[in-house]
């Protein structure tokens, strides 16, 4: 079964390729949609695939990248987009 998570994830998470290891994390996981930096120097992602895929990716969002320091993940349930791939956007 196939889920749809919007994730923001606060703390040190830019400026440490929080967003490029989070698509190769996706990537490895086939979890499909993007990753886009924040204003507020969070980091935003929609994510979505099959249930167990998506669950990994948010506990990896815990402790992120080498460098991040998370505070607060926060996930939210939504509607499946179908996403094609995984990508880095900018915000």
């Amino acid at each position: 079964m196939n889920k749809h998570f919007k994730v923001t994830v606060s703390g040190k998470v830019q400026g440490v390729y929080f967003r490029a290891a989070t698509k190769q994390m996706a990537d490895l996981l086939g979890v499909k949609g993007y990753v886009l930096n924040l204003e507020n120097g969070s980091v935003y992602i929609e994510a979505e695939g099959e249930e167990k895929a998506v669950h990994r990716l948010v506990d990896w969002c815990h402790h992120g990248s080498e460098n991040a320091v998370v505070e607060k993940v926060s996930v939210q349930e939504d509607v499946i987009q179908n996403f094609t791939d995984f990508e880095i956007r900018r915000g």
